[in-house]
């Protein structure tokens, strides 16, 4: 028997909404422009996790109890990523992109929503392998502190080896993955070495400025969870972050054609979701 889905009461996104604008009041987190239905979900599950009736119980215990903060922030945002994913991307980076960073001195590159960490070692192994890593330095951003500590640990479930080494492998990894970690006890811990250039540091989308120019731009499926004002925030982010001619890699669902900052970038290798930096078109002066 198949049951019918609830029925939303009518009060349910007024508290919705005043869930959000205490979450922002209270701890400075903007999830107001985010993907309506993704908010739904994410809420709920919060709710859910922290045992509230509704999201007026779950407002409450937000304003009046810290401690409940990271078990929300943790259930408002999405972790969910592999190493190599969408393999294409990176073979592009590796085949168009690496020539051209390898023109410069030194690189920055900012992933930005880096949630656990997946994407985060899938470059710093491609620009080692690349000969690029002892000049680059890499920004690893995320709204989530407790995902922020993942990525920083670089431990993952030895069931996902097989998936990341075969996303690896059809990157074009020019060894083995294992050359990168180690695994004890159902567990692997990625090379320290990998990290050693990373700042890892809080940042949204949502509220935040640039903070560097950067060389490369990497923001995988993260867009997709806003709605279209903070998905014009951030691609401005982008722009004004990338040094010129720089690049910026987006999910596989992701697009810059309907941004207003569409015209400050060029389709360089757009079947893979890779576009370029350009100069801004200045106007002349009278």
């Amino acid at each position: 028997m198949t049951l019918d889905p609830v029925a939303p009461r009518p009060g349910d996104a007024i508290e919705l909404d005043l869930f959000l604008e205490a979450l922002m009041r209270r701890y400075h987190y903007d999830f107001r422009s985010y993907s309506r239905a993704s908010l739904v979900r994410r809420a709920e599950l919060a709710r859910d996790r922290l045992g509230c009736a509704t999201l007026s119980e779950l407002q409450g215990r937000l304003l009046h109890d810290d401690a409940v903060l990271p078990d929300i922030i943790d259930a408002m945002t999405v972790q969910v990523s592999e190493m190599f994913r969408d393999p294409s991307y990176y073979a592009a980076l590796r085949r168009e992109v690496i020539p051209h960073l390898q023109t410069f001195p030194s690189l920055k590159v900012w992933v930005a929503g880096c949630a656990d960490g997946e994407e985060l070692y899938s470059l710093a192994i491609l620009f080692d392998e690349a000969g690029l890593f002892d000049r680059t330095l890499f920004y690893a951003t995320e709204i989530n502190p407790r995902a922020l500590a993942r990525a920083e640990a670089g431990v993952y479930d030895i069931d996902r080896l097989a998936v990341f080494s075969r996303n690896y492998q059809q990157a074009g990894g020019a060894g083995s993955l294992s050359d990168y970690y180690t695994a004890a006890y159902g567990r692997v811990a990625f090379d320290r070495r990998l990290r050693a250039r990373t700042v890892f540091t809080e940042h949204n989308l949502a509220t935040d400025q640039v903070f560097s120019e950067v060389h490369l731009i990497s923001c995988r499926n993260v867009l997709i969870y806003f709605d279209n004002r903070l998905q014009d925030r951030a691609v401005g982010l982008f722009a004004e972050a990338l040094a010129r001619d720089g690049f910026l890699g987006l999910g596989s669902h992701e697009t810059l054609r309907f941004s207003t900052h569409a015209a400050r970038f060029a389709a360089f290798a757009e079947p893979d979701r890779i576009w370029r930096r350009t100069a801004d078109q200045r106007i002349p002066h009278a």
